[in-house]
């Protein structure tokens, strides 16, 4: 359902406040919800980011020792698929991520799908992601161990979107340069400013899709609603993987990341991207409904342009790229697979000769003190609690009679 939500409180600091995407829902969402009928889980997210930072998940009321001002902190809502609380999760993640890191080269890989396929990628979203990161990481796996005899670290994050918030199926990559021999006796490394070859990788990544594509048509376990419908017959559907088979697959390599500290930087800004951060969004005109935000067009050098879309598309475009419940979208594969990680990584560094970290998963590390948040306002650390503010009760609006 979807909640009745007031207006966000101002922001404590000076200047005018930033566009936020729950300020979009706000203005965006009352209409929308008219004539829309959603799933459950998109509703929650909707939910979710529209209160995000307001009164209704409360807050930390803090007052300043130095300047004597109250500061009120006030709550993010955690959802994954929020642009103003994904910085504070990468960092959480990335600091987790430091110890996997190996003292050898890295690559950054992407595996893109076809744009004929996105209709159908739509309705199937949970199988066909899980087959892209099924095909994407066995092609790696594959070429590790045929050209290479080593078993591959692959960190795999999977992204849906285009700069204009279109259907754009890809999957980042980052692959170590190398890995254990097959009989774990020797580090075998690859050159440092090359991998695999990537007509090759695509040959054999679209292979492994589409094999696996077909077996799940065969299985009868794909959808067809709507303006897929005729898709159902074998006929069609077999003219639809001829259409989406016509051209090369595009798997794009990416210069080498040179180090433990490149490739950290890189991850942060792939691992909790969303479709659109609030940085991008330019302007909300209310009376029009209508929102501006910046993007980067390809196509033409990669210059900065402005798109206006009305809310209603807006909404719709952001709701393409909502995550299927519980998916996890950041993978680990070969070497960094999550079971046995451990002990592989040790190996690893016993055979590159480097020392292995004493402490790698966070665990039994010595408690540390927290550092004092910063007063907005005089910028000294030198805020303390109040007191704690609890949420607000949602109210839901009745249900929805109309369907889309």
């Amino acid at each position: 359902m979807l909640a009745r939500c007031p207006e966000a409180t101002a922001a404590t600091s000076p200047g005018k406040p930033e566009l936020r995407l729950a300020d979009i829902l706000r203005a965006g969402l009352p209409g929308y919800a008219a004539s829309h009928r959603l799933p459950q889980h998109h509703w929650k997210i909707l939910n979710a980011i529209q209160v995000c930072r307001t009164p209704l998940l409360g807050a930390h009321q803090y007052q300043c020792a130095h300047c004597h001002r109250p500061h009120l902190a006030l709550h993010g809502c955690g959802n994954r698929h929020c642009p103003t609380c994904q910085g504070i999760n990468s960092r959480h993640w990335l600091s987790a991520q430091a110890g996997l890191l190996l003292p050898v080269p890295y690559f950054h890989l992407v595996f893109t799908l076809p744009h004929a396929l996105n209709l159908l990628i739509r309705q199937n979203q949970k199988m066909l992601y899980d087959l892209l990161f099924a095909s994407a990481s066995d092609t790696l796996l594959t070429f590790g161990r045929n050209n290479l005899g080593a078993l591959l670290g692959i960190t795999a994050v999977l992204h849906t979107w285009s700069q204009t918030l279109l259907d754009h199926y890809h999957l980042h990559c980052i692959v170590s340069g190398g890995g254990p021999s097959l009989d774990g006796k020797t580090w075998n490394p690859s050159r440092s400013d090359y991998l695999f070859n990537v007509t090759a990788l695509s040959q054999v990544f679209r292979a492994k899709f589409c094999e696996g594509l077909q077996q799940l048509y065969a299985d009868n376990r794909l959808q067809f609603h709507g303006q897929l419908k005729a898709l159902a017959a074998n006929q069609k559907f077999q003219k639809l993987m001829r259409q989406a088979t016509r051209t090369s697959w595009v798997v794009y390599s990416k210069r080498p990341l040179a180090g433990p500290q490149q490739v950290l930087a890189y991850l942060s800004r792939y691992t909790h991207r969303v479709g659109i951060s609030n940085r991008r969004l330019l302007k909300l005109d209310r009376p029009a409904r209508t929102i501006s935000f910046d993007y980067k067009d390809y196509a033409d050098s990669a210059r900065h342009k402005q798109m206006e879309l009305t809310l209603d598309e807006f909404i719709r475009r952001l709701r393409l790229h909502f995550l299927p419940p519980k998916f996890v979208k950041i993978r680990h594969y070969g070497l960094l697979a999550n079971r046995g990680r451990r002990e592989r990584l040790v190996q690893a560094r016993a055979l590159l000769k480097v020392p292995t970290p004493e402490l790698t998963s966070g665990q039994n590390e010595a408690p540390t003190a927290r550092p004092l948040p910063l007063c907005p306002h005089c910028g000294w650390a030198a805020l303390f609690l109040v007191r704690v503010v609890r949420p607000t009760r949602l109210k839901p609006l009745p249900p929805l009679t109309d369907s889309s």
